[in-house]
């Protein structure tokens, strides 16, 4: 299967702003891209990249006074296969949580786990652990939280979304995540592309995903409380602590965002050949 993916974003700055930027694929799907056009800019100016703690690479630039136009559009090969389901999946014990991991294991700027403790124990304390534990977690934020982006707030917490019982994808993702932690299940917070493959298609204009992973039996696995079912080619941009380590974009003084766009479709072979045609 060919997904292709991207994004064109403007900003307008008073005066000139340093900015950061989470907004390609991760590096572990680079090896399944086979057509990239680049980080294109209007006009054109250097920007550099770093990788930042947890492994995510972070384009940084300089955006003078007036307006700024980033552009990418890319397509990569994706398996089709839907996110992985394993039932027989099993907690680590805690005293074999590899150390780097342990940090997914502690509140955060968006996860209260200091007030949401005892709710947790009290809603999931019964619950067989492992995957099915998980699983529990996620049907119960997608039955508790109702989504609507007339909801969406950049300042609630998963404390706040619990009491609420509204919010965006990131704020089902911050709860759950802050649920399997007062669990004692790692989880760490992720977003990225995700289009309406083999489901029916969202008439609300494309946007980034959010949503968790947990580690179970000795490695990473995908959940998502927003949408609660498998889905097909998700691409991820960056995985953190919660929302404040990968924003996708931060800038160092006022900013204007003038243009949203994002992309994410299956496309066929044909598209493949004539985007590398029109590049060569």
């Amino acid at each position: 299967m060919l997904i292709r993916y991207g994004y064109e974003l403007a900003f307008e700055c008073g005066a000139p702003t340093l900015m950061v930027c989470l907004l390609d694929a991760h590096e572990d799907r680079l090896q399944h891209i086979v057509y990239d056009s680049g980080f294109q800019m209007h006009p054109a100016l250097g920007s550099t990249a770093y990788r930042d703690s947890f492994g995510n690479q972070v384009c940084k630039f300089m955006n003078p006074a007036g307006l700024v136009t980033i552009h990418r559009d890319s397509i990569l090969e994706d398996s089709g296969m839907p996110d992985e389901i394993a039932e027989s999946a099993q907690e680590v014990p805690l005293d074999r949580v590899p150390n780097e991991y342990l940090i997914f294991l502690l509140g955060s700027r968006y996860c209260e786990t200091d007030k949401l403790s005892q709710i947790a124990w009290d809603l999931f304390g019964a619950v067989p652990p492992g995957w099915k534990r998980v699983q529990a977690i996620c049907d119960f934020v997608n039955k508790h939280v109702t989504f609507g982006y007339e909801h969406a707030r950049a300042t609630r917490t998963a404390y706040e979304t619990f009491q609420e019982q509204v919010g965006v994808c990131r704020d089902f993702a911050h709860l759950a995540v802050t649920f399997c932690r007062c669990m004692n299940i790692p989880a760490r917070y992720a977003n990225g592309f995700l289009g309406d493959i083999g489901v029916p298609p969202d008439p609300a204009p494309m946007d980034y995903n959010a949503w968790f992973e947990v580690f179970l039996d000795g490695r990473w696995f995908t959940f998502d409380a927003r949408h609660n079912e498998p889905r097909i080619g998700r691409i991820t941009v960056a995985r953190g602590r919660d929302a404040t380590d990968i924003p996708l974009t931060t800038s160092f003084g006022p900013h204007r965002l003038a243009q949203f766009k994002v992309w994410t479709e299956e496309v066929d072979q044909a598209t493949l050949d004539e985007l590398v045609r029109r590049s060569a």
